[in-house]
């Protein structure tokens, strides 16, 4: 029953703007630090010869967070948005499908958006270094970590707004959210090792990947679990 309403759910995303979404997100972030690369190409690559992989997978990566929290806003509101705005959440609901059913396929569509977010922002990041001369000595740990492990950790944020997107029809609340959540991650290095906002920084002098992928996925489930709960009891119109 859920792969049929995830099914669904998929097909539904061929009248939005989502997957263009997707796709152009990471392109956005690439291309800004192209062009930080390209304009200052001499001074960068002399500045860190030796770790010219390291330091622009660093760079993207700064980027790429505040990018993927506000990339979650947007998915998870256009997706809600669709069925608010076009009354159907009480006919899905009156199908023989259980609301649990229906949540987790909402959830996991942002999954898999955000899933194939990252495999694009990591061939962007290979391109990028490719096309700048980089050669092949890759730090292919540093790559894989940098491009989902902080899908991983932002669990509690995809699933906040994703609630916060389903249980009210007015996407300015989850919209405003998410967005002062995106400008925040950018000073969150400074914040406690236990807000969810510095975990996908992965700040390893503070608190450790492992611990920061730990909390974050467990944390995600919970807040997931609660708002699966608030959501078989309310009425959604």
């Amino acid at each position: 029953m859920l792969t049929r309403a995830f099914a669904s759910d998929w097909l539904k995303l061929r009248h939005t703007w989502i997957v263009a979404l997707v796709i152009f997100g990471p392109a956005g972030v690439i291309g800004l630090q192209a062009v930080n690369w390209g304009l200052r190409y001499d001074y960068l690559t002399d500045r860190y010869a030796g770790m010219l992989w390291e330091t622009l997978l660093k760079d993207v990566h700064f980027l790429s967070v505040p990018a993927l929290l506000l990339g979650i806003t947007l998915v998870a509101s256009m997706l809600a948005g669709m069925e608010h705005q076009h009354g159907s959440w009480k006919q899905t609901l009156a199908l023989p499908i259980r609301r649990r059913t229906v949540y987790m396929s909402k959830w996991l569509v942002c999954q898999t958006l955000m899933l194939l977010a990252c495999i694009l922002l990591m061939t962007g990041m290979l391109l990028l270094g490719y096309l700048l001369g980089f050669g092949g000595n890759i730090p292919w740990d540093s790559l894989l970590a940098r491009s989902f492990y902080p899908w991983l950790t932002a669990g509690p944020i995809l699933a906040l707004q994703l609630w916060l997107s389903i249980s009210t029809a007015n996407q300015t609340i989850p919209l405003s959210i998410g967005i002062v959540l995106s400008i925040m991650s950018l000073s969150a290095a400074g914040m406690p090792d236990w807000m969810p906002l510095k975990w996908p920084l992965l700040m390893k002098d503070s608190i450790s990947t492992e611990l920061s992928i730990a909390l974050g996925v467990s944390t995600g489930l919970l807040v997931l679990l609660f708002s699966i709960i608030h959501f078989t009891r309310k009425d959604v119109s």
